[in-house]
C-alpha cells in the first residue's frame, strides 16, 4: 500500500500530453475499474467509520482522517451493484469538483500510465443512464472508467441555478460556446449555465470531437466561428484531452486565437502556472454555477469592449491575418 501512496504522490505533481495515469482497483468480481490519479490524494486501508442518520443511501459512514471527518461513499452501491459494506478493505480518498470525499473499494491493484486515445466512450448505448463515462483497454483488459462527478451530483445535489444578479438574456453577436466534456452530468451542467447568461451552447463529448468540428467551421467559413465567444474544455476527456485540444488550437493558425477556458474537477492539484503551461487562457474549477457564469459573462465584457472599440478582427479576418 505504501508504494501506491507513493506513486500517487509523485503523479498528481505531473502534467502530461495527452497522458493519463489510472489507479486500478476492484469492486466484487473480475471487473477492473479505474480513476484518475490527479483525483486522488491518498489510498488508505478501511478506516472505523460512524454511520450518520439520514444520510444518503450511497454513504456508508464519515472517517476522521489528519483531523478532518470525510465522508466515505460505497462505489459498489452507487453504481448499482451490491454494497460492499464489511467486504470493502481499502478506500480511495478523492478530491475533485471543490470537494474532498473517500470511494470504499474491494481491492486497489496498481497505477498505469496510458494514452488517452487508448481511452475510448462506452459502448453505444452502455454509457447512457449510468455511471460509466469511458472504458481504457490495458494490458488486454477492459478497464471500466466511473463517472464520479455524477455519483457527487446526485450525493450532494450540486445546484446548477445562477444567482438572479447574474442572469441576463440579450441579442449578442458572440453568444456561442463551444464545451467539451465527457461527463453527461457535466455538460448539463454547462448547458444550463449558459442558458441562465442568455448564450448557446454546442456540445462535445472529447476534445477530439471538438477539434475536427472547429477545424471543419474554419475550413468552411461556418458563421459560428464568427459567433463563437470561447471555448471551455474540461481536461481529462477520452481519445483527446484537454491539454492537446488546447495545444492543437494554438498550433492552428486559424484557431490559434481562440479563448480557451479549462474547467475541470481537478481542483486540489490545478492553478494559475499549470493554465499557461497548457496554452489556455483560465481555469474554472467544477462546479460552481456562479463562478462559472462570472467566467462567461467576464469574456463577453472583453468582447463587446473590443469589439466597440475596434480592436477585435473576427475570426475570419485573423484566419487571414
Amino acid at each position: 500500500m505504501s508504494g501506491i501512496l507513493d506513486q500517487v504522490d509523485q503523479r498528481t505533481r505531473l502534467v502530461g500530453r495527452n497522458r493519463l495515469e489510472l489507479l486500478l482497483f476492484r469492486l466484487e468480481g473480475p471487473q477492473t475499474y479505474g480513476l484518475n490519479v490527479f483525483k486522488i490524494r491518498e489510498v488508505v486501508q478501511r478506516p472505523p467509520l460512524v454511520h450518520l442518520p439520514q444520510s444518503h443511501p450511497y454513504v456508508c459512514g464519515v472517517a476522521t482522517l489528519r483531523g478532518a471527518t470525510i465522508p466515505v461513499l460505497d462505489l459498489a452501491a452507487a453504481i448499482g451493484q451490491p454494497a460492499l459494506e464489511e467486504r470493502g478493505r481499502n478506500v480511495i480518498i478523492t478530491e475533485y469538483n471543490r470537494s474532498v470525499q473517500g470511494f470504499l473499494v474491494s481491492e486497489v491493484e496498481r497505477i498505469v500510465n496510458v494514452n488517452w486515445e487508448q481511452v475510448v466512450p462506452p459502448p453505444e448505448g452502455i454509457g447512457q443512464g449510468t455511471f460509466l463515462t469511458a472504458v481504457a483497454h490495458v494490458e488486454g483488459a477492459m478497464v471500466e472508467i466511473i463517472d464520479v462527478e455524477k455519483i457527487l451530483a446526485e450525493v450532494t445535489h450540486v445546484s446548477m441555478e445562477v444567482t438572479e444578479e447574474l442572469q441576463q438574456t440579450g441579442q449578442r453577436r458572440r453568444n456561442l460556446v463551444l464545451a467539451a466534456d465527457d461527463s453527461a452530468m457535466a455538460r448539463r451542467q454547462i448547458e444550463r449555465v449558459l442558458e441562465q447568461v442568455g448564450m448557446e451552447g454546442v456540445f462535445c463529448n472529447d476534445g477530439k470531437e471538438a477539434l475536427e468540428l472547429l477545424r471543419r467551421w474554419a475550413a468552411e467559413g461556418a458563421p459560428e466561428l464568427d459567433r463563437l465567444a470561447m471555448v471551455i474544455s474540461d481536461i481529462e476527456m477520452p481519445q483527446m484531452d484537454g491539454y492537446t485540444l488546447t495545444a492543437r488550437l494554438r498550433e492552428d493558425e486559424r484557431l490559434k486565437h481562440l479563448y480557451v477556458m479549462l474547467h475541470t474537477s481537478l481542483s486540489g492539484v490545478f492553478n494559475d502556472h499549470l493554465v499557461k503551461r497548457a496554452g489556455a487562457d483560465e481555469f474554472v474549477a467544477k462546479f460552481s454555477p456562479d463562478e462559472l457564469a462570472k467566467a462567461v459573462l467576464r469574456r463577453l465584457a472583453q468582447l463587446e469592449g473590443g469589439e466597440l472599440g475596434g480592436e477585435r478582427a473576427t475570426a475570419g479576418e485573423r484566419a487571414e491575418a
